[in-house]
């Protein structure tokens, strides 16, 4: 592994497990193993490397929900969930905690939102047979607010947010 992604692997846990303003570049080194001299040169920036690890985080999950149907979408939740952790979604909690001020991070964040809004839109359409843009909007609140409710409850925000999905389809096919 190089020292780029050594450092963006390393970051993106920290990040994560304690937030973005809560870890400095003194423990961003230690967790990379490299000298803080090192860290400027890769990173750049405390904002470029959070900027990084979202780019990053977003490549892995919009290839995790690769999926055709609004079931699949859910379940692919639940396996993020079950691998990567119950902490909420790093995109709005980075955002939310540099108030949208930190034009690296937001742009990221912006990026990774448009094209989730987007995928679930063609998940919905591919199930449905057809677009449905309130459908597609119910599903992103279902799915974040799962998120963000399986820091408190685990997994089964996630299963209770896949059956309310599969009711609304239902609806939606009737």
């Amino acid at each position: 592994m190089n020292v780029t992604s050594k450092l963006t692997a390393a970051a993106e846990r920290l990040f994560d497990r304690h937030g973005y303003m809560a870890t400095g570049m003194d423990r961003l080194t230690e967790a990379a193993g490299i000298s803080s001299r090192t860290l400027y040169k890769h990173a750049g920036s405390k904002a470029a490397l959070m900027a990084r690890v979202l780019t990053e985080r977003d490549r892995r999950f919009m290839a995790r929900i690769d999926v055709r149907t609004i079931d699949a979408l859910f379940a692919a939740l639940e396996d993020w969930v079950r691998v990567e952790g119950c902490r909420g979604c790093l995109f709005l909690r980075s955002r939310a905690e540099t108030g949208g001020d930190t034009p690296e991070i937001a742009e990221a964040v912006a990026l990774h939102k448009d094209a989730f809004h987007e995928r679930v839109g063609e998940v919905v359409a591919m199930d449905l047979g057809r677009e449905d843009p309130a459908l597609a909007a119910q599903v992103v609140v279902l799915f974040e607010g799962a998120t963000h409710a399986a820091v408190y409850r685990g997994a089964d925000a996630v299963s209770a947010a896949r059956a309310a999905a599969a009711v609304l389809l239902e609806r939606a096919r009737a």
